[in-house]
């Protein structure tokens, strides 16, 4: 019986931290109607601040949490509101999840920019006070945190359901108009808020680093659970997020408790937190469709079948030129880019062209990587196999939240890919824990490529065969569809469209596109591991897709390269490693607006360059109108809505592959946004659903 009250009593500290967490997320979301993932990033930043003040700097742990929680904290949420999510609460669901990742990887890149790796410790609150309870010792930390839980749920209601304060909190996010009618500031509320959340983010890690340890990834990761309780409260009731924290703090602490000890039971109570929430969020209703969010789309024109082609032979020609003679390790290195490029072009699909987020992409690739390598097929027929299998698991995930979109959807692959890191990944049936698999070279028609140049050559072909495949795709009626469904599901709806397993379907081509790099990569390093395929590589992922564009294949070509590029950076330039990360992430947070990333600026560039030495270069290299270089065409010949498409398909092209031609952002009869292309208005009234109309 002691021992069940010692696992109770430690479940209960544990969900009471939860639960403090959790319920600065809920309020949050309930009055900004954004869903802060870098909410346990910034838990942790701040208990690095703590340690700093109390440890290093030698102020009294109390007085230390009183300046952490009470100033620093709320001041870095004010900061955060007022510079980097003002008005994501009105923005698509994608942008709002990727300026905030865009946080959480900053946050990461900050901790260890200012406090490198070392060895750190922080006592916990009266570490030589304690008492029994049926014989079972209790701290007075453990104590403390349960009460102040309980103090945060009841003041948190009171502020919401009592308070003017509370009441302009919520009539902020359902008519901020309204509420400015009335006097009221919707953006001071709105700082508040994240002023709160913040606070509260700071509590919940500081109370739990006696127990977690100062570690950059550990506390960050602790805010699954805070998921999962914020979820259970359908992001909206304190008292039921309560209830989800102290249940989830006492599943963990039983499950690690009674399960056995060895075998993959073992491992269950390490991913209590992703099961519960992803169990959480098949449970939540369905998602009503969404109207009117128009807003910061854009919708790239496509290059002909021809122009890609093009384009696609003017890349491995340029790359087998580029690699002729170079190293073992820059060759590897430039397959690695190629391995993200290609995971990149499943985000185009996903993301681009969807319109959906997903949180562990890279977890796909894995799934294709164990797949090619268990196999033992070295040939075509176990890559398509390693492939379809991604694919199948990218529709499984997708299945059980087919009602749902978004922000559910989004975190039903975090948790997924949480899972797949701590108990699949890690069983010895798969790598095991710390221990790799080998893996080798890609055979064609019996043909084994052994030369690391040339497998890097033939990743390059696999990644233009894709892009033209996508492009070919977005060219077509499932392609206008997809750029329907995601401007206006509601204009859609009432088309008769069913976008339920449409969305299954995209989620499955999406991941075998994913598991296609994946095997490609296990070809080319003859040895992989858990780590190579980590969760927090499809953050960073997500980032670089975001920043050089989401919405192109040249993006997805840049992205690619430079993701291969920050661990090398970061490797030849220790002291700059962190910084890097915030750099990244300060761009995606700029660009989080504009998908088509830094790809739309080359393609400016090549339109500046054509426009003002494209005639002389023609004249002298007539050939090059095969490469879907042709002059400028006279819209006045576009006379239908036909000829406009094909006009927009045939958009001169400067870049790789996928130009997003004429694309322009006009301001809307709001002042927000409104997406055109050439002029034309995307969405419910413009291209995207007219053309999804007629087929």
């Amino acid at each position: 019986m002691s021992t069940f009250i010692a696992f109770t009593i430690f479940g209960l500290f544990s969900g009471a931290a939860y639960a403090i967490v959790a319920s600065g997320l809920t309020l949050t979301y309930t009055t900004t109607r954004v869903f802060n993932i870098a909410h346990g990033a910034l838990g942790m930043v701040m208990s690095f601040v703590f340690w700093d003040v109390s440890v290093r700097q030698g102020l009294p742990p109390l007085p230390a949490l009183l300046l952490v929680v009470g100033v620093i904290a709320p001041a870095t949420g004010w900061f955060i509101q007022r510079f980097v999510a003002r008005g994501l609460g009105d923005a698509p669901v994608s942008v709002s999840l990727v300026v905030t990742v865009a946080l959480l990887v900053a946050c990461i890149g900050t901790a260890q920019q200012i406090w490198p790796p070392a060895a750190r410790t922080v006592k916990p609150f009266f570490p030589n006070s304690s008492f029994t309870i049926a014989g079972t010792n209790v701290t007075a930390h453990q104590a403390l945190t349960i009460v102040l839980s309980g103090v945060v749920a009841a003041g948190l209601y009171g502020l919401l359901t009592r308070t003017r304060v509370g009441t302009a909190m919520r009539a902020s996010v359902d008519n901020p108009e309204l509420l400015r009618l009335f006097g009221g500031r919707p953006d001071t509320v709105a700082a508040l808020s994240w002023a709160i959340g913040t606070s509260l983010a700071a509590l919940g890690g500081i109370l739990l680093v006696s127990q977690v340890g100062l570690d950059y990834y550990a506390l960050t990761l602790l805010v699954i659970s805070a998921f999962a309780a914020a979820v259970f409260g359908r992001l909206k009731s304190l008292p039921l997020t309560f209830a989800g924290g102290m249940a989830l703090g006492l599943a963990e602490a039983y499950a690690k408790g009674y399960l056995p000890t060895d075998g993959l039971l073992s491992k269950v109570g390490n991913v209590i937190a992703p099961l519960f929430l992803f169990a959480v969020v098949i449970g939540m209703p369905q998602t009503q469709l969404r109207i009117g969010q128009v807003k910061g789309i854009v919708t790239a024109p496509v290059p002909s079948l021809r122009a890609s082609a093009g384009w696609g032979a003017a890349l491995v020609l340029g790359m087998a030129v580029y690699t002729a003679g170079m190293g073992e390790a820059d060759l590897l290195l430039l397959g690695t880019a190629a391995t993200y490029a290609i995971v990149m072009l499943s985000l185009v699909l996903l993301t681009g062209y969807g319109g959906h987020v997903s949180l562990g992409q890279f977890t796909f690739a894995g799934v294709g990587a164990l797949t090619y390598a268990k196999l033992d097929e070295p040939n075509l027929v176990g890559l398509l196999v390693s492939a379809l299998v991604a694919g199948a698991v990218g529709a499984l995930v997708a299945l059980p939240v087919i009602r749902l979109t978004g922000l559910y959807l989004a975190l039903a692959t975090l948790a997924f890919a949480v899972l797949m890191d701590k108990l699949v990944f890690q069983a010895d049936f798969a790598f095991g824990f710390g221990g790799a698999l080998t893996a080798e070279r890609l055979s064609i028609l019996g043909t084994r490529i052994e030369s690391t140049q040339g497998y890097v050559l033939v990743m390059v072909v696999f990644f233009v065969l894709t892009a033209i495949a996508l492009l070919t795709l977005r060219r077509g009626v499932l392609g206008r569809l997809l750029i329907a469904l995601r401007d206006s599901p509601a204009a859609c709806g009432t088309l008769g469209l069913d976008a339920r397993w449409f969305r299954v379907g995209l989620f499955g081509l999406s991941a075998a596109i994913a598991g296609l790099a994946g095997g490609l990569f296990a070809g080319l390093r003859g040895t992989i591991g858990a780590a190579d395929f980590q969760f927090f590589s499809s953050l960073t992922l997500l980032l670089f897709a975001v920043v050089f564009g989401v919405t192109s294949v040249t993006g997805a070509l840049l992205g690619g390269y430079g993701l291969m590029q920050l661990p090398v950076q970061q490797s030849e330039n220790p002291g700059v490693a962190g910084l890097l990360f915030v750099v990244i992430s300060v761009a995606a947070i700029l660009l989080a607006r504009n998908p088509n990333g830094i790809a739309s600026y080359v393609f400016r560039l090549g339109r500046l360059l054509e426009e003002r030495y494209g005639t002389q270069v023609r004249a002298r290299v007539p050939d090059l109108a095969g490469l879907g270089l042709p002059g400028r065409r006279d819209r006045s010949a576009a006379t239908s809505a036909q000829d406009e498409d094909v006009w927009d398909e045939d958009a001169d092209n400067l870049a790789l592959i996928g130009d997003p031609g004429h694309t322009r952002s006009l301001e809307g009869t709001d002042g927000s946004p409104a997406s055109r292309v050439d002029g034309r208005p995307e969405g419910p009234e413009g291209r995207g659903a007219h053309v999804a109309a007629r087929g």
